[in-house]
Parts: structure tokens; sequence; C-alpha cells
């Protein structure tokens, strides 16, 4: 009789784990909310990334910054914002989450910030700030912009929570297949590659992972997606969200009051190629787009996401290899880099007025816990694909890993890139501003590390 009802014990609840994740589909297990706010610049502020030096002549499409607030059925509340932004330094990201504290009450680990990395944004606060030559006029234009998207994203945040509403997620992954490893395929050689249907060499992250937001009614209110490589396919003076962009576009063309949001996962190394032509530019769109496609299309098989909602996050402190003399300062002056120069002469006016460059940087890491079955992380910067292979290889499937968070600090390089050094390992990091040429060669160590503690801490808690 105890082994019958033991057995019967046994069968019910592995009923109750087959049929549980069918039953958060019956009815609302999250409350969502979205809005967004329009970003394209009103004045002529210059063109980020690419030392452009001067304001675009018109525009392909207007730039954007969205946000997904979430919460869950214990009131623990979280919004994630994503942009059509080039670069968010941390002096304007802190304000945010100062103010986002103040206001509505959302603690650090709640709120994630991302940027797609576009090349054709406009210029934020001290992002990439010796890439351009010192204009006062240009400088207060900066600093105007930067001070209303501040505004902007407040403003923009509270409005989604305002808006929360009874809600599903749902989870899928697509493909999509242009991005390139550049470190491993001259560029030159691209199109002749493709064509003779050469394997390219080198890691890459095609998985386009998808998350649906959808109302009780079954209107689809959001569609978050993501993929790993730069946005880098335009290289011009006219605004555009480059390829993420024309794909965020289409989708929302495709389903009408949708808000689709775009995250750059590990694209660091990557880009899309071959490039630079406008035409090049809306055929990738449509290629992530067609991607996202294909998983709203299969959305009554979408893996529903659980309720609870479990954030962590840590400052890791990334070290330098070595903090920059004042000789060697002093020897770039005249450097034939306009851009050491400019650096070397800001650092320099930075010692001369009893500034102590510090020996790391304060590197941000998120970890969001979704239900049991989607894993966020957040990560600051450029970060190269080896990171988002190696934490998916880590924690399983469901797993997001999202570069371009919070702060635009410097590629950051796995150690396997570090040693091969070149640009996204090598000695670069002063053109972001930072007082060094390169990272310890530690820091994905203390990144894994950190990043492991951070998932245990959200899978532990209860």
């Amino acid at each position: 009789m105890v082994r019958r009802s033991l057995l019967w014990s046994l069968a019910l609840l592995g009923s109750i784990s087959l049929f549980a994740p069918e039953s958060y589909a019956d009815k609302p297990t999250w409350k969502a909310g979205v809005a967004r706010a329009n970003i394209t610049p009103k004045t002529p502020v210059w063109l980020a990334g690419y030392g452009t030096k001067r304001p675009p002549e018109g525009k392909l499409h207007d730039l954007w910054m969205k946000a997904l607030a979430l919460q869950d059925t214990g009131g623990h509340r979280a919004v994630l914002i994503t942009s059509d932004f080039q670069g968010v330094p941390k002096s304007m990201s802190d304000r945010v989450f100062e103010r986002l504290q103040t206001e509505l009450g959302l603690e650090r680990q709640d709120v994630l910030f991302t940027f797609s990395h576009n090349h054709c944004g406009p210029r934020l606060g001290d992002d990439l700030v010796d890439y351009y030559p010192v204009e006062v006029d240009q400088v207060k234009l900066v600093k105007e912009y930067t001070d209303r998207m501040v505004d902007a994203c407040v403003r923009m945040v509270g409005e989604a929570f305002e808006r929360l509403e009874p809600a599903t997620l749902g989870m899928g992954e697509g493909k999509a297949t242009f991005a390139v490893n550049r470190r491993n395929n001259p560029e030159a050689e691209i199109p002749r590659l493709l064509a003779g249907s050469v394997p390219l060499k080198g890691p890459v992250d095609h998985a386009v992972p998808v998350l649906t937001v959808t109302r009780p009614n079954g209107k689809l209110e959001a569609i978050l997606f993501g993929y790993a490589c730069h946005p880098t396919t335009l290289s011009f003076r006219k605004w555009c969200g480059d390829y993420p962009g024309f794909a965020q576009l289409e989708l929302e063309k495709r389903h009408p009051g949708a808000t689709a949001m775009f995250v750059n996962t590990c694209g660091g190394d990557q880009n899309p190629l071959p490039r630079r032509r406008v035409e090049l530019c809306e055929k990738y769109g449509h290629m992530l787009a067609s991607a996202v496609e294909e998983v709203l299309a299969r959305r009554s098989s979408l893996k529903q996401v659980s309720p609870g909602l479990r954030t962590a996050f840590a400052m890791v402190e990334l070290p330098y290899q070595k903090v920059v003399s004042r000789e060697e300062l002093v020897g770039l002056l005249r450097d034939n880099s306009p851009i050491r120069a400019r650096w070397a002469d800001r650092m320099l006016a930075k010692r001369e007025a009893g500034e102590e460059f510090e020996a790391a940087y304060p590197y941000p890491i998120h970890v969001w816990q979704l239900g049991g079955e989607m894993l966020l992380i957040g990560m600051g910067a450029e970060t190269v694909v080896d990171y988002a292979l190696r934490f998916k290889r880590e924690f399983g499937p469901g797993t997001w890993v999202c570069g371009y968070s919070d702060d635009m600090i410097a590629y950051i390089p796995s150690r396997r890139v570090w040693e091969e050094g070149g640009y996204e390992g090598g000695s670069f990091l002063y053109e972001y501003g930072r007082p060094a040429f390169r990272w310890s060669g530690n820091i994905e160590d203390r990144i894994g590390t950190t990043v492991g503690r951070l998932v245990q801490q959200v899978r532990e808690t209860k």
C-alpha cells in the first residue's frame, strides 16, 4: 500500500512537471510595459565612431531608445533599455541609474542599459572623447544632447512602468549567418570566399535569441531579439540604425502595434561582411528580421517563461597591464595619430591637476534569472564572441549573453584574443580614454568568476 502510494505520488509530480509550462500559457504570469523615445538629434551633434568629426546630412530613418519593464508575481520589477547609440559612457548611464533609483525606486541590479553600438548614431558625453578635436560649440551641443537623453531615458522608463499590464513571455531561437569573424577573415577576400562556398574561419555566434511579450488577448506587445555582430555596415553621413535599425523597422511593419527591440549579444570581433552599401545594410536587416519571423511563426510552441524574476549585479575590477607614465605621455604629444596625441595631452593635464590614475577599471556585470527558463547575462563594453560561447556552454539552454551594456569602456578580449593580440586584444585602451594601453591578461578569469558567482546567487534565491 505504501509502495503504491509512493508510485502514485511520483507519477503526480511528474505530470505536474510535464504540464506546468503549458499552464503558464493559459494565464498571464507577468506584468510588462513598453515605451519608446525618438533620439534622432535635432541639433548638429557629430556622428559617433570612425572619427567623422562632423554632423550628418539627413537620415535614412529615425533612431530610437526603447524600454521593456517587467514585474513578476511577487512584485519584483526590472527594466531592460535598448538603444541605437554607438556607446553610452559611464558618465551618462550613472546619472540614469541614480535618477531611476531616486524617482522610481529601481536598484542598480534592476536596470540594464544596452546600446547597439550603431556607428551612424550621435556622440554622447565623453564616450571616445579623444576621437574628436576639441571645438567649444560642439562640446556644448554634445553636453546639451546628452542631458536631454538622460531626461528622455528616465521619462521613458517611467512610462513603461505606468503601462504595466498582464502578459506572458515566450522564448525561441533563430539563426542568421551574415556575421563574420573579422580577425580571421580578410575583409577584401570575403566576396570571393562566399562566392566559392569556402568555409570562413574563426568562432562566430549566429544564434538569434527571441523573447516575445504577449497580452492576454493574443496581441504581440514586444519582440526582443539579439545578434552578435558590429552594426558597421555603413560609414557615411546620415543618421541610421544600421542593420538592427532596418530589422526593427521590418518587424514592426509586419506586426503593427508591436515594439521590436535589439540587443547586441557579443559582437566585439564580428562584422557584417561584405559591407559599406545601403542595400547590404537593408539585406542584413532583412535576414535578421526573417530569422526572428521564423521564430514568431512558431509562437504556439515557444517555451513559456515561468513566473519569477531574480536579479544580481556586481562591479569587478579589471586591472590594466600598466598605468601609463608621464614620460610615455610626453613622448606622444606629437604622435602621428591625432587620437593618441589628444589622449596624451588630456592625460597629462589630469596628472598636472593632481589626479592619480587608478590601476583598474570597474566593470559592470548583470545576471537576471527569468523563471527557470531564461538566464540573461549583461556585460559592459565590446565583449568578443568567446564570452557568449563560453557562458552558453557553462549555463545551458536559455542563456542570453549581452555585451554593450551600461558602459562603453573598451574592447573586452578573452584570454585567447588577448594572447593573439590585434586590434581587439592589443594596446588600444587609449582610444577609449583609459589611462593605459592594455588590460592585464587575467581579465577573462576575473569576469568568468564573477559571472559564475552571480549566476549561483540568482539560481539559489528562493
